[in-house]
This record gives structure tokens, C-alpha cells and sequence, in this order.
């Protein structure tokens, strides 16, 4: 399994927006050099999470990027799915079907149920958490300083 960056960066994303006032915006441009991706891409991770209702765009001079909903009502599978899509991780090639020559009513994958199991597994997990679980452990001792620091730029960053 391999899940693309923007999962990432997007929950980053999200991290970075909790940081706001109420009232204020993050131009996305901001946000895509903050996590040092192309802006252009990044765009398109942005409105992916609008799209899903997690995020807000505000356009104008004065426009952003704000969240639609609290960090507490944000799972991590949300974001996932918003970024990758409902999609299965696994599909079976028919490997098995064409060495053993089985014929269409035969046909089958020993891989399918364990590796059906496996993504059940792991999005469970994605489901159990929120953004709002990441954000108190960016609160941890060993990041109160660099934390402080990233507050300031967001300061900085913001429109109002």
C-alpha cells in the first residue's frame, strides 16, 4: 500500500487552518509554501477539501482557505477520502486463475478476504481519529518552540 502526500499534506493543511481566529483566512498560496509543495498542485488538494465540506474557500483580495468544520468533527478517513477517493487498495490481477487454468465458475483470489481485512483494519484506525488528536499531540513539550514559531507565521500569513 501506498497513499500519495497529499493525505498528508492535507491534514497539515487542516492543522495549519486551526490556527486562524474565527474570522480569518489563509491564502492557499501561503499554505502550499508552508508545506513546501507546488502551488498549483496544492490547489487541487484544496479543492478536493472543499469539495468534501471540510474546508472553506473565501475568494477576493482578501480571500482563503478556513475550516468548514471543528478539528474535533474531522476524522483522518475524512481527509483520505476527500484526497484518494472511495477506492479499494487491492484488485486482483487473476494470477491464481491462470495458473491453475480455472475455468469462470472457478475463478478466484486467495489474496482477496486477507487483504480486504487488512484495508478494514487500517481504516478503522483512520475512522478512530480525528484532526483534532493530532493537534493535541502538536502541543507536546518537544514542540511548544518551533509550535510558537509556526503560530507566528500563521499570524503573519493571515487575512482578515
Amino acid at each position: 500500500m501506498h497513499m500519495k502526500t497529499g493525505v498528508e499534506q492535507s491534514v497539515y493543511a487542516i492543522l495549519l487552518l486551526n490556527m486562524l481566529p474565527e474570522k480569518a483566512v489563509l491564502p492557499g498560496e501561503a499554505i502550499s509554501q508552508q508545506l513546501g509543495v507546488s502551488s498549483t498542485y496544492f490547489q487541487k488538494l484544496l479543492r478536493k477539501l472543499v469539495s468534501a465540506d471540510l474546508i472553506t474557500s473565501v475568494p477576493g483580495t482578501k480571500g482563503g482557505f478556513k475550516l468548514k468544520k471543528r478539528i474535533e468533527d474531522i476524522r483522518i478517513y475524512d481527509v483520505y477520502l476527500a484526497i484518494e477517493g472511495q477506492q479499494t487498495l487491492y484488485s486482483s490481477s487473476g494470477i491464481l486463475n491462470d495458473m491453475l487454468e480455472l475455468c469462470e465458475e472457478d475463478r478466484c483470489c486467495l489474496l482477496s478476504d486477507l487483504m480486504q481485512e487488512a484495508e478494514d483494519a487500517w481504516k478503522s484506525v483512520l475512522k478512530r481519529e480525528t484532526v483534532a488528536y493530532l493537534a493535541e499531540e502538536m502541543q507536546a513539550d518537544r514542540f511548544t518552540h518551533k509550535l510558537e514559531t509556526l503560530q507566528a507565521w500563521v499570524k503573519d500569513k493571515m487575512v482578515v
